[in-house]
């Protein structure tokens, strides 16, 4: 591919119709140059490995590992796709679906139009269509091999059919369609077609450059949303603790009238219906008298009642006391919190968020605006 070759300035992929030469083919940046297939190209790239899903696609996959040092190819992985054609053409997956995803992860996509060939073929339209639903701030339309388009009034002649024809697609009916013209310039042939590649070059590099502060800026974000979501972990650990302890106290509280309410009903129970000398010889004449004073207006209350409703006052108490310790087992259900060293450990990835991973951000937008100052003055 053209745009390819003046990007990276060396041959790194071939071309071809035939369709063993039609999977799709990655290009990237690497210390060896090397030719990978299958499923080292999804090794290569784990998060592609979705493509296994597609029937048949692993098998025209392959990966071309370049040296090449020039502009920011370091930066940026090409995807070079499959050309289509209409008619009984067979392809061994399923080349669309294989497409439409690869474009939702792709931050450019590229339609090249070939006036000489399947320019306007309606595979290509449909896949353009779809994609231009989601992604058409992403779509770039070129003119390739405008060169052999013939004079400038018949290369005018098949842009202007090629706009028709997309105008006519629902999806892609806009104005302003940009189609730069590109071709691989041939010393024995002159034109004065304008080859406009060192334009799509220009747009990767700031796509590039827009995709680095983008993920730089995402980077802080993200950082922020770490240290939010942790301390709203520590809030939540801190009011769930907060509630355990009222719960408890509530509980315990509850506990101690539902148990001392019938204790206290049958040591009333006993000191009005016992002898007295019972009680001295239990807990002694002094001992005895204290509890007599203090039980005396339970037992002036307890005498007014009838023998008939002590009964009924018994079992209200007794019922009473039960509900008490039901509801203080009910209340006093914890709530989950975190443990101590859960709880360290997210303090100190907070820690390491904010003073590294944050600070880290800074450090690689200074070199990053540096490496652009001195590109420029380059």
């Amino acid at each position: 591919m053209f745009v390819l070759f003046r990007y990276v300035e060396e041959h790194v992929q071939r071309t071809g119709v035939a369709i063993e030469t039609q999977g799709f083919s990655f290009v990237t940046s690497g210390r060896k140059r090397e030719s990978l297939t299958g499923n080292a190209t999804l090794h290569l790239y784990p998060h592609f490995k979705a493509l296994q899903e597609i029937d048949g696609v692993v098998d025209y996959l392959n990966t071309e590992i370049s040296t090449s040092k020039q502009k920011k190819f370091s930066l940026v992985t090409f995807i070079d796709t499959p050309g289509l054609v209409d008619g009984d053409m067979k392809y061994p997956f399923d080349v669309n679906q294989s497409m439409l995803w690869l474009g939702d992860l792709c931050d450019l996509i590229f339609v090249f139009f070939d006036p000489i060939g399947q320019a306007l073929c309606k595979r290509t339209l449909n896949i353009v269509e779809k994609l231009n639903e989601t992604h058409s701030d992403r779509i770039r339309f070129y003119l390739s091999k405008a060169d052999e388009a013939g004079h400038e009034s018949d290369r005018q002649r098949v842009m202007m059919q090629i706009v028709q024809e997309l105008c006519k697609r629902p999806g892609l009916n806009k104005t302003g369609f940009e189609m730069p013209t590109i071709y691989i310039p041939n010393p024995n042939k002159p034109t004065r077609c304008v080859n406009q590649v060192e334009e799509v070059c220009k747009d990767i590099e700031k796509t590039i450059n827009q995709t680095i502060q983008n993920t730089l800026n995402q980077l802080e974000r993200d950082c922020e949303q770490i240290s939010h979501l942790v301390d709203e972990a520590v809030e939540a650990d801190n009011r769930a603790r907060s509630y355990n302890f009222r719960a408890k106290m509530k509980g315990m509280g509850l506990s101690l009238f539902g148990f001392f309410l019938p204790v206290a009903l049958l040591l009333q129970l006993l000191v009005s219906t016992a002898p007295r000398d019972l009680l001295n010889n239990l807990v002694g004449s002094d001992m005895a008298e204290a509890i007599s004073s203090f039980m005396s207006p339970t037992t002036a209350f307890w005498e007014t009642i009838d023998d008939e409703n002590q009964l009924v006052v018994l079992t209200i108490v007794l019922v009473i006391s039960g509900v008490c310790l039901l509801v203080s087992r009910y209340i006093n259900q914890p709530l989950p919190t975190l443990q101590r060293r859960s709880k360290k450990a997210l303090a100190e990835k907070r820690e390491f968020v904010n003073s590294h991973v944050k600070a880290q951000k800074q450090k690689l937008y200074s070199e990053y605006l540096q490496q652009s100052v001195s590109e420029h003055d380059l």
